[in-house]
């Protein structure tokens, strides 16, 4: 986007950095804990969200890099679904130990505001301009 400059650049390099660091650790937890690495948590729903973001994650990544405009789409998509997931799985925690729970969600929820916050504009056709020219295009690898 015109109108966004080089910030649509950069926006889409926290994007890349923010899943990839989503996909690292969810692998570490998937490692360690194997299939039941989130038995803890009390509802399937969100266990089953936070074992497909080990696929999830890092397929934002790759449409961040191919196709830009489709990745921030994606993007917001499981952010919304992780962030609802985190917060139904912690809001006992929340409630009971805030100073303790918070803490530890603060970077989860400072990106997902930040991509929830960005999605919409870089994904918009301001004055008839196609969504495609939106973000600048990924580099074709040789």
């Amino acid at each position: 986007m015109r109108w966004w400059g080089s910030a649509a650049g950069w926006c889409r390099a926290v994007y890349v950095a923010g899943f990839a660091e989503g996909t690292a650790a969810h692998v570490v937890d998937l490692v360690r804990g194997g299939l039941d690495a989130y038995e803890s948590f009390p509802y399937a729903p969100v266990r089953a969200l936070f074992l497909a973001l080990v696929v999830l994650d890092p397929l934002v990544v790759l449409l961040l890099l191919r196709a830009p405009v489709a990745g921030v789409a994606a993007g917001a998509l499981v952010m919304t679904l992780d962030l609802a997931a985190n917060l139904t799985a912690n809001a006992a925690d929340i409630a009971a130990t805030p100073a303790r729970t918070l803490p530890g969600m603060t970077p989860l929820l400072l990106f997902g505001a930040f991509v929830l916050a960005t999605a919409r504009p870089l994904t918009r056709s301001p004055r008839g301009r196609t969504p495609a020219r939106a973000l600048p295009e990924a580099k074709p690898t040789p």
